[in-house]
Protein backbone atom coordinates (compact mmCIF):
# COMPACT_ATOMS: atom_id res chain seq x y z
CA UNK A 1 0.00 0.00 0.00
CA UNK A 2 1.44 3.39 -0.90
CA UNK A 3 0.08 6.89 0.53
CA UNK A 4 -0.83 9.19 -2.38
CA UNK A 5 -1.51 12.16 -2.90
CA UNK A 6 -3.91 13.09 -5.96
CA UNK A 7 -4.34 16.90 -6.85
CA UNK A 8 -7.22 17.09 -9.05
CA UNK A 9 -9.41 14.47 -7.48
CA UNK A 10 -12.77 15.66 -8.14
CA UNK A 11 -12.05 15.74 -12.15
CA UNK A 12 -13.24 13.52 -14.62
CA UNK A 13 -9.62 12.09 -14.78
CA UNK A 14 -8.72 12.60 -11.34
CA UNK A 15 -11.58 10.67 -10.39
CA UNK A 16 -10.95 7.29 -12.13
CA UNK A 17 -7.59 7.82 -10.53
CA UNK A 18 -9.05 8.25 -6.92
CA UNK A 19 -11.31 5.14 -7.95
CA UNK A 20 -8.88 2.62 -9.10
CA UNK A 21 -6.07 3.64 -6.05
CA UNK A 22 -8.61 3.05 -3.54
CA UNK A 23 -10.11 0.02 -5.17
CA UNK A 24 -6.55 -1.19 -5.04
CA UNK A 25 -6.32 -0.56 -1.42
CA UNK A 26 -4.08 2.41 -1.78
CA UNK A 27 -4.01 5.51 1.36
CA UNK A 28 -5.49 8.35 -0.74
CA UNK A 29 -5.63 12.26 0.11
CA UNK A 30 -7.69 13.77 -1.89
CA UNK A 31 -6.99 17.17 -3.12
CA UNK A 32 -9.08 19.97 -4.70
CA UNK A 33 -9.94 23.97 -4.77
CA UNK A 34 -12.69 23.42 -3.05
CA UNK A 35 -14.93 25.58 -6.02
CA UNK A 36 -17.21 22.50 -6.05
CA UNK A 37 -18.35 20.50 -3.72
CA UNK A 38 -16.63 16.96 -3.03
CA UNK A 39 -17.66 13.81 -1.65
CA UNK A 40 -14.65 12.06 -0.41
CA UNK A 41 -15.17 7.98 -0.56
CA UNK A 42 -14.96 6.67 2.72
CA UNK A 43 -11.50 5.99 3.56
CA UNK A 44 -10.35 9.16 1.71
CA UNK A 45 -9.19 12.40 3.43
CA UNK A 46 -9.77 15.35 1.50
CA UNK A 47 -7.74 19.02 1.63
CA UNK A 48 -8.68 22.00 -0.02
CA UNK A 49 -5.64 23.74 -0.88
CA UNK A 50 -4.42 25.33 -4.58
CA UNK A 51 -1.70 23.78 -6.50
CA UNK A 52 -0.06 26.92 -7.32
CA UNK A 53 0.73 27.73 -3.91
CA UNK A 54 4.01 25.58 -3.38
CA UNK A 55 3.83 26.09 0.34
CA UNK A 56 0.46 24.62 0.71
CA UNK A 57 2.21 21.56 -1.64
CA UNK A 58 4.80 20.97 0.53
CA UNK A 59 2.35 20.72 3.32
CA UNK A 60 0.19 17.77 1.81
CA UNK A 61 2.94 16.40 0.68
CA UNK A 62 4.61 15.73 3.11
CA UNK A 63 5.12 12.55 4.56
CA UNK A 64 3.16 10.65 1.00
CA UNK A 65 4.94 8.44 -1.02
CA UNK A 66 3.34 9.84 -4.38
CA UNK A 67 1.94 12.72 -5.72
CA UNK A 68 -0.34 12.44 -8.71
CA UNK A 69 -1.06 15.61 -10.32
CA UNK A 70 -4.49 15.39 -12.12
CA UNK A 71 -4.25 19.54 -12.42
CA UNK A 72 -7.17 20.95 -14.79
CA UNK A 73 -6.29 24.76 -15.21
CA UNK A 74 -9.59 26.53 -13.90
CA UNK A 75 -12.81 27.39 -15.46
CA UNK A 76 -11.58 29.96 -18.58
CA UNK A 77 -8.37 29.46 -18.26
CA UNK A 78 -8.25 25.93 -19.94
CA UNK A 79 -6.66 27.41 -23.04
CA UNK A 80 -4.04 28.93 -20.84
CA UNK A 81 -0.45 27.24 -21.23
CA UNK A 82 1.17 28.63 -18.50
CA UNK A 83 -1.34 27.28 -16.30
CA UNK A 84 -0.07 23.60 -16.86
CA UNK A 85 3.41 25.32 -16.47
CA UNK A 86 2.72 26.93 -13.30
CA UNK A 87 1.34 23.87 -11.65
CA UNK A 88 4.52 21.85 -12.57
CA UNK A 89 6.87 24.46 -11.27
CA UNK A 90 4.87 24.64 -7.99
CA UNK A 91 4.78 21.55 -7.49
CA UNK A 92 8.61 20.60 -8.22
CA UNK A 93 9.60 23.46 -5.81
CA UNK A 94 7.71 22.10 -2.95
CA UNK A 95 8.95 18.63 -3.42
CA UNK A 96 12.46 20.36 -3.71
CA UNK A 97 11.97 21.49 -0.44
CA UNK A 98 11.07 17.84 1.19
CA UNK A 99 14.82 17.10 0.09
CA UNK A 100 15.34 13.11 0.48
CA UNK A 101 11.86 13.10 1.97
CA UNK A 102 10.71 13.76 -1.14
CA UNK A 103 7.66 11.84 -3.03
CA UNK A 104 7.74 10.67 -6.21
CA UNK A 105 5.92 13.00 -8.88
CA UNK A 106 3.13 11.44 -11.61
CA UNK A 107 1.75 13.80 -13.84
CA UNK A 108 -1.12 13.55 -15.48
CA UNK A 109 -0.13 14.48 -19.00
CA UNK A 110 -1.62 15.35 -22.84
CA UNK A 111 -0.66 13.69 -26.17
CA UNK A 112 0.49 16.65 -28.20
CA UNK A 113 4.20 16.29 -27.57
CA UNK A 114 3.61 12.46 -28.53
CA UNK A 115 5.81 11.95 -31.98
CA UNK A 116 3.93 11.18 -35.12
CA UNK A 117 8.03 10.28 -36.62
CA UNK A 118 11.00 10.97 -34.99
CA UNK A 119 11.27 14.35 -34.15
CA UNK A 120 8.01 15.51 -34.93
CA UNK A 121 5.38 15.59 -32.69
CA UNK A 122 1.43 15.46 -33.16
CA UNK A 123 0.91 18.94 -32.68
CA UNK A 124 3.71 20.17 -34.95
CA UNK A 125 2.13 17.50 -37.54
CA UNK A 126 -1.24 19.53 -37.36
CA UNK A 127 -3.06 16.44 -35.77
CA UNK A 128 -4.44 18.22 -32.81
CA UNK A 129 -7.65 20.72 -33.42
CA UNK A 130 -7.31 24.49 -33.86
CA UNK A 131 -9.36 24.45 -30.61
CA UNK A 132 -7.11 22.36 -28.46
CA UNK A 133 -3.62 23.58 -29.95
CA UNK A 134 -2.99 26.25 -27.31
CA UNK A 135 -3.93 23.61 -23.94
CA UNK A 136 -1.73 21.04 -25.92
CA UNK A 137 1.05 23.34 -26.23
CA UNK A 138 0.39 24.18 -22.32
CA UNK A 139 1.03 20.28 -21.90
CA UNK A 140 4.19 20.35 -24.00
CA UNK A 141 5.96 23.24 -22.08
CA UNK A 142 5.06 21.31 -19.05
CA UNK A 143 6.61 18.02 -20.14
CA UNK A 144 9.72 20.36 -21.47
CA UNK A 145 9.69 22.06 -18.07
CA UNK A 146 10.31 18.69 -16.54
CA UNK A 147 12.62 17.01 -18.58
CA UNK A 148 15.65 19.49 -17.23
CA UNK A 149 14.55 18.69 -13.59
CA UNK A 150 16.78 16.43 -12.28
CA UNK A 151 16.30 16.21 -8.50
CA UNK A 152 12.91 15.41 -8.10
CA UNK A 153 11.57 11.95 -9.40
CA UNK A 154 9.11 12.22 -11.93
CA UNK A 155 6.93 10.50 -14.59
CA UNK A 156 4.53 12.36 -17.14
CA UNK A 157 1.89 10.04 -18.55
CA UNK A 158 0.83 10.95 -22.12
CA UNK A 159 -2.66 9.00 -23.10
CA UNK A 160 -3.29 8.57 -26.68
CA UNK A 161 -5.30 11.08 -28.12
CA UNK A 162 -9.01 9.14 -28.52
CA UNK A 163 -8.99 10.32 -24.77
CA UNK A 164 -12.03 9.64 -22.91
CA UNK A 165 -15.06 7.68 -21.32
CA UNK A 166 -15.30 4.10 -21.80
CA UNK A 167 -14.43 0.70 -20.12
CA UNK A 168 -12.03 -0.29 -17.77
CA UNK A 169 -10.40 -3.25 -19.72
CA UNK A 170 -6.95 -3.39 -17.97
CA UNK A 171 -5.51 -4.32 -21.19
CA UNK A 172 -3.73 -1.90 -23.44
CA UNK A 173 0.06 -1.13 -24.71
CA UNK A 174 2.58 1.02 -22.60
CA UNK A 175 5.09 2.59 -24.96
CA UNK A 176 7.43 5.54 -24.56
CA UNK A 177 7.62 9.11 -26.68
CA UNK A 178 5.99 7.70 -29.67
CA UNK A 179 2.07 7.47 -30.52
CA UNK A 180 0.83 4.60 -30.14
CA UNK A 181 -1.69 3.56 -33.16
CA UNK A 182 -3.61 0.19 -33.26
CA UNK A 183 -4.59 -2.45 -35.73
CA UNK A 184 -7.59 -0.74 -36.31
CA UNK A 185 -5.70 2.61 -37.58
CA UNK A 186 -6.94 4.17 -34.08
CA UNK A 187 -4.79 5.90 -31.77
CA UNK A 188 -7.01 5.72 -28.11
CA UNK A 189 -7.19 4.70 -24.38
CA UNK A 190 -10.74 5.38 -22.00
CA UNK A 191 -10.15 6.95 -18.75
CA UNK A 192 -10.56 4.19 -16.97
CA UNK A 193 -7.94 2.05 -18.28
CA UNK A 194 -5.78 5.43 -18.29
CA UNK A 195 -6.34 5.16 -14.38
CA UNK A 196 -5.46 1.90 -14.89
CA UNK A 197 -1.89 3.09 -15.78
CA UNK A 198 -1.09 5.76 -13.43
CA UNK A 199 -1.81 3.16 -10.26
CA UNK A 200 0.32 0.46 -12.25
CA UNK A 201 3.08 2.98 -12.02
CA UNK A 202 3.03 3.93 -8.12
CA UNK A 203 3.29 0.58 -7.85
CA UNK A 204 5.55 -0.75 -10.17
CA UNK A 205 7.86 2.46 -11.07
CA UNK A 206 9.14 1.83 -13.63
CA UNK A 207 9.08 5.76 -15.56
CA UNK A 208 11.60 7.39 -13.93
CA UNK A 209 12.39 11.02 -14.55
CA UNK A 210 10.18 9.87 -18.06
CA UNK A 211 7.29 10.34 -19.95
CA UNK A 212 5.33 7.53 -21.24
CA UNK A 213 1.98 6.50 -23.06
CA UNK A 214 -0.56 4.20 -23.40
CA UNK A 215 -2.76 3.19 -25.86
CA UNK A 216 -4.74 0.21 -27.79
Amino acid sequence: MSKIVLVGASGNVGGAILSEAVARGHDVTAVTRGIAPFDAPAGVSSVTADVLDSEAVRSFAAGADVVISAYKAPHGAQQEPAAFLAAAKSLVAALRELGDAAPRLIVVGGAGSLEVAPGVSLLDSGGIPEQFREWAGGHVAELDYLRTVQDVDWAYLSPSPGFGPGERTANFRVGGDALLVGADGKSAISVPDYAVAIIDEVEQQRHSRQRFTVGY
